[in-house]
């Protein structure tokens, strides 16, 4: 029998989690640990947890879609995002609340469908619109008030994983998954 990840999770979550449909990610922070690391040549290079993209696919075989929503503009994102099939990767963007809205529209989707998971101030506002607001564990403090949920792990040390395995297991899909691997 697979692990229950319900079993710490509140009844209020989990019901939040059961309804989602789109899992926006924040990238800097969220998918790595926030450290900027730049080469002798001046481009940026981030760093990936394996698991993380692991339960990013996972979420996308279910029928989840994903997205990636960033302030900043990186060569790397775009392929990671290649390599995980992502099909909403929003880089530079300034607002993210209004990027979210706007998706949510182009998928008919509404807001109690989507979740948002974040760490720092540029969060708050995508946080504040959707049915499941997450913050990593190293999230900034007023990040962290505002979310539903917030992750054991750290960004960048598979929090989305957390994430995703908690949304699986809400929409029942936990059994099935360690069916798969088993």
């Amino acid at each position: 029998m697979p692990f229950d990840f319900l079993t710490d999770i509140p009844d209020m979550v989990r019901e939040r989690a059961a309804r989602v449909r789109l899992v926006a990610f924040d990238v800097d922070g969220t998918l790595t640990d926030g450290r900027l690391w730049y080469g002798a040549d001046g481009r940026e290079t981030k760093l990936f947890h394996a698991h993380d993209g692991l339960g990013i696919k996972r979420l996308h075989a279910h029928g989840i879609e994903v997205a990636f929503i960033t302030a900043r503009i990186s060569h790397a994102l775009a392929e990671r995002a290649n390599d995980l099939g992502i099909a909403h990767l929003y880089q530079g963007q300034g607002n993210k609340r209004e990027t979210l809205a706007e998706l949510l529209d182009a998928l008919s989707l509404q807001p109690d469908q989507a979740a948002f998971v974040g760490d720092d101030l540029p969060d708050l506002a995508p946080m504040r619109v959707v049915g499941l607001a997450v913050a990593v564990a190293n999230a900034h403090p007023w990040v962290a008030e505002q979310a539903h949920w917030q992750t054991r792990l750290r960004g960048g040390e598979g929090a989305a994983r957390e994430v995703c395995d908690m949304i699986l297991a809400a929409q029942g899909k936990s059994a099935a998954e360690y069916e798969r691997w088993s």
